[in-house]
């Protein structure tokens, strides 16, 4: 199984997880928003077309991700340059 791409940026302490092909663009047709008062911050799992899902968004990121995740994730943020 190839590595799972892992983005983060701190400026906003947001992540997201693909679980897609990093060459290949795929939209999301659907979000589906878990509960956030369940999970204590916002989670968001995208899925295509066919009901596959495609990633995953964290938001707080920070109380929600291991720390290693969100240092090996690729950063979009002006830190990461």
């Amino acid at each position: 199984m190839p590595d799972v791409k892992v983005t983060y940026d701190k400026s906003v302490n947001a992540a997201y997880i693909y679980f897609t092909d990093p060459q290949v663009s795929v939209r999301s047709a659907h979000t589906y928003p878990c509960d956030p008062i369940d999970v204590d911050g916002m989670i968001n799992l995208d899925f295509d077309e066919q009901g596959r899902l495609i990633g995953i968004e964290v938001l707080a990121a920070m109380s929600k991700l291991p720390e290693y995740v969100l240092q090996a994730a690729e950063r979009l943020d002006s830190e990461g340059s």
